[in-house]
This record gives structure tokens, C-alpha cells and sequence, in this order.
């Protein structure tokens, strides 16, 4: 029965620090003076040696307001709405085209305040303009 190991199956550790003999003595690998040459030395994930890191350099990007902002129209524009009987997001679906997703509308314009007792639906509202 054969024990040995396959040639090539092994390496010599490499042993550094002990000496100038063994090739790897003085500094032991880790190259001249400095914070890396230090022991316990740690860099901190995207540390950039003192320079601003690239992810603290870069604009802040991702963020979506929960807060739904409505749908504006100008009824000055849109003269349409101002024939309407009663106004509903159906009926202003109907006159002006507008987006599935819209759930809010705000009326603005100087003639917008003569609608407000048109209005039959909570989601439409109208801005306090002159």
C-alpha cells in the first residue's frame, strides 16, 4: 500500500518574517511603510485613502413619494368641462384624455371656482386661484 502523496499534490508553506534568508524577511511581504504595513490593519468597504468615496460622490437616487400628487387642468384650456352637468372623473374622462392611472384631479383656471358646485366626486378639487 502506497501513502505517499501524488508529486505536485503539495507546496512549502510559505513562512514569512524569519529572516532575510528565506527571501520574504524585513518587511514580511506587506511592502514598506504605511497604514497596510500596519498590524490589524482593516480598509473599510469603499475606502478610497482619504480621496471621497465614489458611492458619497454620486447624486442620492431611488427615492418615490408615497403622496399622489393629482391630475391639474386648466379649465380656461379644456372649455369643454364648462358644459359638463355634473362633474365626475367619468365625465372629464370622457371630454379631456386622460391616463387609467389618474385618480386625482385638481381644476385651476378663473372660472374654476363657478364649477365647484358641479362637482360630485371627493377625488376632483378645485384651487383657491383668482
Amino acid at each position: 500500500m502506497n501513502l505517499t502523496k501524488a508529486a505536485g499534490s503539495t507546496r512549502k508553506i510559505k513562512r514569512i518574517g524569519r529572516g532575510q534568508g528565506s527571501g520574504m524577511g524585513k518587511t514580511a511581504t506587506k511592502g514598506g511603510k504605511g497604514q497596510t504595513a500596519r498590524k490589524g490593519y482593516n480598509e473599510k468597504r469603499g475606502f478610497e485613502g482619504g480621496q471621497q468615496p465614489l458611492q458619497r460622490r454620486l447624486p442620492k437616487v431611488g427615492f418615490s413619494s408615497k403622496v399622489q400628487k393629482p391630475y391639474v387642468i386648466n379649465v380656461e384650456k379644456i372649455t369643454a368641462l364648462k358644459e359638463l352637468g355634473e362633474i365626475t372623473l367619468q365625465s372629464i374622462k370622457s371630454v379631456h384624455k386622460i391616463s387609467k392611472a389618474v385618480n386625482k384631479i385638481k381644476l385651476i383656471g378663473v372660472s374654476a371656482k363657478d364649477l365647484a358646485s358641479k362637482i360630485k366626486d371627493e377625488n376632483i378639487s378645485v384651487s383657491g386661484t383668482k
